[in-house]
């Protein structure tokens, strides 16, 4: 017997003996199904049921006396129940790890690259995935992660804590208020039980939802296995439920390459766009729906710099800011080496990542022409765009603020007597954008728009608030103490970035001087 197959069989067996002691304790326990909001769900588990060997069948090992943090509203309505719906304990309890009635956890199995380079096995080290959920948007499939050890932990203890809980779950629903492709977050809880990290801190699970959690790696996986049949089943149940019109393509697996590689290359775009650092873009954090995945040691730009590293672990700032569309492209290359097998063919492989560089040029082109106000395309917008990024890296002039305050360029109460407004006050050479705003103003002066629906328009696409480090340091530090308000504050706020919301000013200012000692790693 080759050595993948060994492997497949003891994962297979070790799944069924799983799937049997779960079912065996639930018997056992029959108080512990406690009516919920969770168990009255429509539960359909349709990627268990693939194939064993997609995972191991275990149950999460529960959170002790548990407490609810924080919930989204937005995320909630997606199961069309109300936020507090999840507020009794019998509820918290399941967020904690009580397995719902319906539900079929298990641990997902992937590979993947890890910093350019090849990790081997990975898989869900600290994540059970429920399973699925029938709604009116279609089946949404419910995860906890930080739910205890599996076969994937390797030497990890299979918990979060309530740092990086908290930062995922702001994370999500920020980037969902943002327009921008994303695995939502419904709820954190949380718990005494100690964790250790660089320090001893306190457990906690969010409770994540998307489509569907396969990534890059879930491919790249069962091509070092040498098993293209199963490449081939998880391939047909990603066309099959979610790019259905690929199958329709002559090569469908070419065509599934092609559309994951355009979503990938716009998502970067909008990440861009809003000066948003994934920090971990290795491939098993890659989305095969082109969402982002694996909130760890992110960040929002601060004072702009191109190179700025959002990860104190990436000491070769392999995922630098400026360096994201390049791996995201380098990743859909790892994806295409994974399905090879299936398409069989190198040049529909290479036909298939060609749109990559064109599509995010134009995306991100329109992105930022967006940002500028430009409704029109002239053959100077480039040279204005590239010396106003110049600017901006020189003078490490704040990046969100610069563009929300660019939206008030020729408003009277922005004036202040010098051209730019305030948006001028945030560079060390004003003279020099005195002169690039002249350029800019001479350009507006082109556009078929008037001043009002121009400024409009650019508050609809450049967000007064996003999820700064310090900002969310301030949450955390809070709920340490017990007191989780200003997380629900803080996702309330982020769930309306565009808005002026003058109650929360506050949170629009600019970061103050110890925000730019905070660091964030992998270590979470």
């Amino acid at each position: 017997m080759s050595s993948s197959s060994s492997d497949a069989s003891a994962a297979s067996a070790a799944s069924a003996a799983s799937a049997a002691k779960h079912e065996a304790h639930r018997a056992a326990n029959p108080g512990a199904q406690v009516d919920n909001a969770f168990d009255r769900l429509r539960w359909r588990n349709r990627f268990v049921a693939l194939a064993p060997e997609f995972g191991t069948r275990l149950a999460p090992t529960p959170l002790p006396d548990p407490y609810l943090v924080a919930t989204s509203a937005s995320a909630a309505a997606l199961l069309d129940l109300p936020s507090d719906a999840f507020a009794d304990a019998a509820s918290v309890a399941t967020m904690a790890g009580r397995v719902p009635r319906g539900a079929e956890p298990m641990a997902a199995v992937y590979s993947g690259h890890q910093f350019g380079v090849w990790a081997g096995q990975l898989g869900d080290g600290r994540a059970h995935l429920l399973g699925g959920v029938d709604t009116k948007q279609g089946l949404i499939e419910l995860q906890l992660k930080g739910a205890g050890e599996t076969p994937y932990s390797r030497m990890g203890d299979g918990r979060a804590v309530l740092r990086s809980s908290i930062r995922e779950f702001l994370c999500s629903e920020a980037m969902h208020g943002l327009g921008i492709p994303t695995t939502r977050a419904l709820a954190i809880v949380g718990s005494a039980q100690p964790v250790v990290r660089e320090t001893v801190e306190t457990a906690a699970i969010v409770l994540r939802m998307a489509p569907s959690f396969v990534r890059f790696g879930s491919f790249e996986h069962w091509l070092s296995r040498h098993r293209p049949d199963l490449s081939k089943r998880l391939a047909d149940h990603v066309v099959d439920t979610f790019y259905p019109e690929c199958r329709d393509a002559g090569d469908p697996y070419a065509a599934l390459l092609a559309a994951v590689t355009v979503r990938t290359a716009r998502l970067m775009a909008q990440w861009q766009a809003v000066g948003f650092c994934h920090g971990v873009m290795n491939t098993d954090n890659m989305s095969i729906l082109g969402l982002t995945l694996d909130y760890g040691p992110f960040g929002f730009l601060d004072a702009f710099d191109a190179n700025h590293i959002c990860n104190h672990t990436d000491q070769q700032g392999r995922y630098a800011y400026s360096r994201q569309p390049a791996v995201a492209r380098w990743n859909c290359y790892c994806l295409a080496e994974a399905l090879m097998p299936l398409i069989d063919d190198v040049e529909r492989a290479e036909a298939s990542l060609a749109p990559f560089e064109p599509v995010f040029g134009e995306a991100m082109d329109a992105a930022l022409h967006a940002k500028l106000g430009l409704a029109t395309t002239l053959p100077t917008d480039q040279g204005l765009i590239d010396a106003l990024f110049a600017l901006l890296q020189d003078s490490h002039a704040d990046f969100t603020v610069f563009f929300r305050r660019l939206c008030d360029f020729d408003a009277p109460d922005a004036a202040r007597g010098a051209p730019g407004g305030l948006a001028r006050d945030l560079f060390i050479d004003r003279e020099r954008f005195n002169a690039w705003s002249v350029d800019y103003r001479s350009r507006l002066a082109q556009e078929p728009r008037d001043a009002t629906a121009r400024q409009v328009a650019m508050r609809a696409v450049n967000p007064k608030y996003v999820l700064r480090n310090h900002l969310a340091e301030a949450a955390i530090v809070q709920a340490r103490a017990g007191d989780y308000r200003e997380v629900q504050r803080l996702n309330a706020i982020l769930a309306r970035p565009f808005d002026e919301q003058p109650e929360a000013a506050a949170y629009a200012a600019l970061p103050p001087a110890w925000a730019s000692h905070l660091e964030v790693s992998c270590s979470s």
